[in-house]
């Protein structure tokens, strides 16, 4: 899961909070040093974290829970209302239409990775992107976004034997046909006249919608410097934090952008093409609480071409014939940490044990078991008794704690899905019910 670190510190205050019979002014205090402590880890800016434990500490102690929300519901519902100001308040703005989007930054930010990601989120919403080789200044910085191109049957334009980026952009333009161009240019260790001025020259020419700064998560709090540095010399419309997945530092990332008033519009989860995902800071602290991100799960289903399983799924209307597809499709998306920790409900404190170390192997033996039952039994779980567990075992080669361990995750994802129909999931229109699932009020 992206930042484990922050949402284990994040989940514990939240935990501390629900597993109180009473809120007092000490539960509050300890629940705000545990996220002062996650977020500092995270490398959040100190003064930050001060000031948002405290708007939480006074909000908790001074409002009155608002009708239908318990006091305890209430100050977890606060929490999560501060960490979404914190992280950036609003849901990124990216405008599915015809674009021209110059990317920026600095070496290692990951700006060509992130080139071929944005092509293909746009390429997945019924557009046709190009990328153009801009980046004349690192060596094989061309033979990369070709290959991602080719990858992703995206056309890509440049001409690796040419030194200045303004003649290779001038060409492309006369060239390109493509409703989405999107520029790679060239980075340097720091931002320096050089790059100022090369930049500057491919905005005038191609005369950008969108300007995209692209920052890497381990640069923590330094990231809003930079930000800000950007924003003040090129105007910059918006953010892509690259490498969420493997570092500590992604919330200082995020918060320190937020606090300059330089807008994340995407984050960077994964090396593959597919990992990533339009900002959205409400989804994103749903997730660090606990919460999950369906939302964002049923993104990437419909990527794979299984958005019609996953409508069934969401309803919670569903058979472990179902289910058994469900995990073949969660097979194809990722990680088993990554995948469940987008569904609401589910926690690693709440999987069975060793549940979330679960691979292919133990999906695999999964696949075994529902295979060995009867089409009555797949349809309806509820007629599995002992005695049928015990067939069902023998028949798949594994034994009754493993089919009593398949069917308990199969009635937890159920129950979790049906509570979320008709809505998306996170705090908006079921905190009361998640709490109750969630908080075990």
């Amino acid at each position: 899961m992206v930042l484990d670190n922050l949402s284990e510190g994040i989940q514990k205050a939240v935990d501390k909070i629900s597993g109180k019979s009473l809120v007092n002014e000490e539960v509050i205090k300890e629940a705000c040093k545990d996220i002062q402590r996650a977020l500092l880890q995270s490398d959040a800016d100190v003064e930050l974290v001060f000031d948002l434990t405290e708007s939480i500490k006074k909000r908790a102690l001074d409002e009155d829970p608002p009708e239908g929300l318990t006091e305890k519901e209430h100050v977890v519902n606060i929490v999560y209302e501060e960490l979404v100001k914190f992280l950036g308040k609003e849901e990124a703005e990216i405008p599915v239409q015809e674009s021209k989007i110059l990317l920026m930054g600095t070496f290692g930010a990951g700006k060509t990775t992130t080139a071929g990601k944005i092509a293909k989120f746009y390429k997945n919403r019924g557009l046709k992107p190009a990328l153009v080789a801009c980046d004349t200044y690192r060596e094989a910085a061309y033979d990369q976004l070709k290959q991602i191109g080719e990858k992703l049957d995206i056309p890509v334009y440049g001409d690796a034997d040419e030194e200045d980026s303004a003649a290779v952009l001038k060409d492309a333009l006369e060239e390109v046909e493509e409703e989405v161009v999107i520029v790679d240019s060239s980075g340097r260790d720091a931002l320096n006249d050089d790059m100022i001025e090369e930049i500057t020259t491919l905005n005038d020419i191609l005369e950008p919608d969108e300007r995209f700064l692209v920052i890497p998560a381990d640069m923590g709090q330094q990231a809003g410097k930079q930000a800000k540095r950007f924003q003040e010399e090129l105007d910059i419309t918006g953010v892509a934090v690259t490498k969420m997945d493997g570092t500590a530092k992604g919330g200082g990332a995020l918060s320190a952008c937020a606090a300059t008033g330089a807008s994340v519009k995407f984050i960077g989860t994964g090396e593959e093409m597919k990992d990533l995902e339009k900002y959205d800071p409400e989804r994103f602290v749903s997730q660090l609480i606990g919460y999950g991100d369906l939302e964002g799960l049923l993104e990437r289903v419909d990527e794979e071409e299984a958005a019609e399983q996953a409508k069934k799924m969401m309803e919670g209307e569903f058979t472990l014939e179902d289910f058994q597809s469900q995990m073949e499709q969660v097979q194809s998306m990722g990680s088993l940490d990554e995948v469940m920790g987008k569904i609401p409900g589910f926690s690693k404190s709440k999987l069975p044990d060793g549940m979330i170390d679960m691979q292919e192997e133990k999906m695999e033996l999964y696949n075994y078991i529902i295979d060995s039952m009867t089409p009555e039994e797949k349809e309806d779980p509820k007629i599995i008794d002992s005695s049928r567990k015990r067939r069902i075992a023998e028949g798949s080669g594994t034994d009754v704690e493993n089919v009593s361990e398949l069917i308990k995750l199969y009635r937890q994802s159920k129950k979790a899905m049906k509570m979320f129909k008709g809505g998306r999931g996170g705090m908006k229109g079921n905190l009361k019910k998640m709490m109750k699932q969630f908080g075990g009020f």
